[in-house]
């Protein structure tokens, strides 16, 4: 396990046009004056509005592939004959080959 809402900032030589840190990527006065237990709070927040997320996208992607599976979305999301995963099947990011 790691360190509940570490979030290590990028190395900016594998990372074309350099790195932002994810969750201060402009970084503002006042998160940087914000308590230990502020900035914690915040982070557990993030990390949940994350989660949520992508349970409504896996809800909408369920609802597509099989009727009726999401009854709060039935007749909302028409029926989808394709692979609903092909979009996740490869990865949009070029392979960098130091990194392997």
């Amino acid at each position: 396990g790691g360190k509940i809402g570490y979030f290590p900032d990028f190395d900016a030589k594998y990372i074309p046009g350099g790195a932002l840190n994810l969750y201060n990527p402009f970084p503002r006065k006042d998160i940087a004056v914000m308590s230990d237990e502020q900035k914690e709070k915040r982070l557990v927040a993030e990390i949940n509005n994350g989660r949520l997320a992508m349970l409504g996208i896996f809800g909408f992607i369920s609802e597509g592939a099989t009727e009726g599976s999401v009854p709060a979305l039935k007749g909302i999301i028409s029926h989808y004959d394709g692979d609903v995963m092909a979009p996740f099947a490869t990865s949009i990011f070029p392979s960098f080959p130091a990194l392997n």
